[in-house]
């Protein structure tokens, strides 16, 4: 994932598609097609033009502008996929983007830090908060139950969750 907050990663190339210079893209999306709601993408932080893309199986293919063979798409392979922060639309309350979350230090009511968010994963039932710490630490995001307050600007997250749990 950036770690410039003024991009968002998006996906990765994660191979290349057929001979004209299409790429399969491995999208972060919900749903995974919605990355092709975005006509320019960065790549290595320069704006590259994406001139088709489809759903293709359980993935999403893609061309780009002046990518016209398989070896120039070749190089492009496990390039992350940016795009500005200013070209996401606007969320409501008590929704994010996951990058947003990175990073942040995540507490318990006792006010006991149970670590810092890693990433987050995608389950059948919830989406979860992988904390790095002490000992590694599983948090279902699950808004009011269990994740009680989110903080942007102090960079934490309230958690009703046992530190031995």
């Amino acid at each position: 994932m950036s770690a410039d907050k003024d991009f968002v990663s998006l996906g990765y190339i994660n191979g290349v598609f057929g001979v004209k210079g299409w790429v399969k893209v491995f999208s972060y999306t919900r749903p995974r097609a919605g990355i092709l709601d975005y006509d320019t993408w960065y790549l290595n932080r320069e704006p590259v033009k994406v001139t088709h893309g489809h759903p293709q199986g359980q993935g999403v293919v893609a061309k780009f502008e002046h990518i016209n063979d398989r070896d120039q798409a070749r190089l492009l392979t496990r390039v992350e996929i940016e795009v500005k922060r200013e070209q996401l639309p606007s969320l409501t309350q008590d929704d994010y983007y996951w990058s947003d979350l990175e990073g942040l230090e995540v507490f318990n009511l006792s006010g006991e830090r149970l670590g810092q968010v890693n990433y987050l994963m995608e389950t059948g039932a919830n989406d979860v908060l992988v904390l790095k710490g002490e000992q590694a630490c599983l948090i279902p995001w699950k808004i009011p139950e269990i994740v009680k307050q989110v903080d942007l600007q102090q960079g934490r997250i309230d958690v009703d969750w046992e530190a031995d749990f």
